[in-house]
């Protein structure tokens, strides 16, 4: 599943991918695989994002079950 909640933030800092991955120590392509929902993220590198982007892990990473 697509994670639009963290393009979106990082959008709204004006961070690139490639400006977030060395702020949470992870390479470009690991932040667009997220954002594009081919890699599951440990939970230490959830936290790290959530810092960054100043959001909460319910914020960025929690997805209501339909």
């Amino acid at each position: 599943m697509k994670n639009l909640k963290i393009k979106a933030a990082r959008a709204g800092l004006d961070l690139s991918q490639a400006e977030l991955a060395e702020k949470v120590g992870v390479s470009r392509q690991t932040i667009n695989a997220i954002e594009k929902g081919d890699y599951n993220p440990t939970i230490n590198l959830c936290i790290s994002i959530c810092k960054v982007l100043n959001k909460s892990l319910d914020e960025l990473f929690w997805t209501e079950e339909e």
